[in-house]
């Protein structure tokens, strides 16, 4: 029996134990923390339930293709997406019917329908063309870049918008302001900037719209529960608190890893760990480190879980509360690496549909502003500021006093972040977008001069996000696959 060791337990990590056990390789997760999970953890205060980090799922089917009949779990598509907030007074519903979305823009912002729904035909169209060969597959391999469907790619490159960013593909195909600022929203979906990152990224609208949005009901921790214990089922071996601390290569061929308490053979390794923290310490390798520097990391996150007294009726699961200059809010993110004083404001409410996730007459608000990259700041006093400006500002565009709602708080910032899951500078997605070649530049799932090494996770391709760490895991079962055959 082949053995397997994954250094890691993120959801990628997770995924790829599960396929690889059910070759029938034997696989133990060497995990530096106390649990699995990585970014998709949840935290409890007192009576209050919060989903630690990402708050939506698109694609689900990739989570339930890797879960035996008995250990899939219950999924809610919502019909209202995002409540979005403006701060001139307008507040739009994004709904997941596209056709319903439409007529409530036309309602809400005087932007005839149809500009809506041809836009996110447009996205689907990049979806079709892109998702084979940058989603689903290896573009490091040259045999699927021969593939009938990667030249229909090629020749269709026009329709990718990746010779625009973002922003000017927004404001080209919409027009309206705040419907553009709506749409340059998805680049913060792996950390990047909207007015730098190519409109390519307008795939992500149809992920969310036309495919739909879903949340498990009884929250997105769910999907790191179901994934652990499907591995466990599978036979898969986990081992908390045992970081990985070397990874051995001896003629070209991958030998095994040292932990603290020895050297452990291996035929097979994955890593799930941040793409510059495995050069920088695993498997120190200078020249490919300054290349991965060369890339612009991601944006990061500050959050504030927040118990809070009362009911807000405004509210839905996920709502949105706009900068009146995101532009300048861009700038701070990744030039001056600092917050703006008006950040877009981001709160989600799982109480809204699990009420067990709060007491009664309470809700649990999950406030996140997007933040800039660890480089060192001085986060206590930045901390401090921004929350005074949150306050200000969500009290300001909902008419209410928030201050004393507040009954209990835990804060997480980008140097947490880098300690809890090893994301280096606390960037969430590893190397950011913000470039048309962001996407061939992510490191592959395999090295070509070292059989037996693999990767999954954001930081590698195809990036971050609950569906692409799951796809980076199904592209490396396909080429251990391979690799066992041509023993």
């Amino acid at each position: 029996m082949k053995h397997a060791i994954i250094i890691g337990s993120g959801l990628g990590g997770l995924a790829a134990a599960i396929r690889l056990a059910r070759q029938g390789i034997s696989v133990d997760v060497f995990e530096s923390s106390q649990r699995a999970g990585g970014k998709v953890s949840e935290r409890n205060l007192g009576a209050f339930r919060f989903d630690a980090g990402p708050s939506l799922l698109t694609l689900p089917e990739m989570v339930f293709e890797l879960l035996d009949d008995d250990l899939q779990f219950p999924v809610r598509k919502l019909n209202l997406i995002t409540n979005y907030f403006y701060p001139d007074g307008t507040q739009l519903s994004a709904y997941s019917d596209v056709q319903k979305l439409s007529e409530e823009i036309q309602e809400k912002l005087n932007v005839k329908a149809g500009k809506v729904t041809g836009y996110l035909q447009k996205a689907s169209t990049v979806w079709d063309l892109t998702s084979e060969l940058f989603i689903f597959g290896s573009f490091h391999r040259i045999k699927n870049l021969l593939k009938r469907n990667s030249l229909k790619t090629f020749l269709n490159i026009h329709k990718l918008h990746a010779f625009s960013s973002l922003h000017n593909f927004n404001k080209r195909e919409l027009g309206e302001k705040r419907l553009v600022q709506l749409f340059d929203r998805y680049a913060t979906y792996n950390g990047s900037n909207p007015y730098k990152t190519p409109g390519t990224l307008s795939v992500i609208s149809h992920l969310e719209h036309n495919l739909g949005a879903f949340i498990p009901e009884s929250g997105m921790f769910q999907i790191t529960k179901s994934l652990e214990q499907q591995a466990l089922r599978l036979g898969v071996k986990f081992h908390f608190g045992e970081p990985v601390r070397k990874v051995e290569t001896t003629n070209g061929k991958v030998a095994g890893v040292w932990l603290n308490s020895g050297f452990i053979p291996a035929d097979i390794v994955v890593s799930d760990v941040d793409i510059h923290r495995f050069y920088s310490t695993l498997l120190p390798d200078n020249k490919r480190l300054a290349k991965i520097n060369k890339e612009e990391r991601s944006s990061s996150a500050l959050i504030f879980y927040w118990g809070m007294k009362g009911i807000f009726p405004e509210l839905d699961i996920h709502n949105i509360f706009f900068s009146a200059n995101y532009r300048e809010e861009f700038r701070h993110l990744f030039r001056v690496k600092d917050f703006y004083n008006d950040p877009t404001v981001y709160v989600y409410v799982s109480s809204k549909y699990n009420q067990s996730d709060a007491p009664d007459g309470c809700e649990n608000w999950f406030v996140m502003i997007n933040a800039p990259a660890d480089v060192g700041q001085n986060w206590e006093e930045m901390i401090r500021q921004v929350r005074q400006n949150i306050l200000e500002k969500l009290e300001c565009m909902l008419g209410k006093k928030l201050s004393d709602s507040v009954l209990c708080e835990e804060i997480l910032s980008p140097p947490e972040i880098y300690t809890q899951t090893g994301s280096v500078n606390g960037s969430l997605y590893g190397s950011s977008s913000n470039s048309r070649y962001a996407s061939v530049n992510r490191h592959a799932n395999f090295r070509r001069d070292i059989s037996g090494l693999y990767f999954v996770g954001g930081s590698t391709h195809p990036g971050g996000g609950i569906p692409l760490c799951l796809s980076s895991a199904r592209i490396v079962d396909g080429l251990v696959k391979e690799q066992l055959l041509k023993r």
